[in-house]
């Protein structure tokens, strides 16, 4: 007899406003990205955090699957992607072979393209209910200002 799968959660009012408020940090970078166009402070930290961010839905997955009774391998996979692509972007700007402006547009990229594998994982029943509403946003609006820092920094030559 296989397991039945543990019940679904809900996404709740307070990880929706904490949710919101991580988006707060980006907005500063790109505020200092649009102010402190002589400096790659701006940038640099709002490449950072979208790294940061994109691992940390990464993690969230990484529990997704701990927690799923089924296709675990699969999902515990998936989790490990957006590290992955983080350190590679990483390596990639750190050694000059991508300009900082690109990779910021490239990370924010990617931040939206995690929307994909939530889709999945409310369609298999793995996510809690309300995970997009929570998540949609989130990616559209981080991805967006993460993308906004690249474009600043390619037009002040970063």
């Amino acid at each position: 007899m296989t397991p039945s799968p543990p019940p679904r959660g809900k996404v709740g009012e307070s990880p929706l406003i904490l949710g919101y408020a991580g988006l707060f940090p980006q907005v500063a970078a790109l505020a200092t990205c649009f102010f402190g166009r002589d400096t790659d402070v701006g940038p640099m930290f709002a490449f950072a955090y979208a790294a940061l961010i994109l691992s940390f839905l990464g993690g969230i997955w990484w529990g997704f699957a701990m927690n799923s009774g089924r296709d675990q391998g699969r999902i515990a996979t998936l989790a490990v992607i957006p590290s992955l692509f983080g350190a590679l972007l990483i390596l990639l700007s750190i050694s000059h072979i991508l300009s900082l402006g690109f990779a910021l547009v490239l990370m924010g990229s990617a931040v939206m393209m995690t929307l994909l594998i939530d889709r999945r994982l409310v369609a298999n029943d793995i996510a809690p209910r309300g995970w997009m509403a929570l998540r949609i946003p989130l990616s559209i609006g981080l991805g967006s200002l993460t993308i906004l820092c690249g474009v600043l920094c390619a037009l002040s030559g970063s």
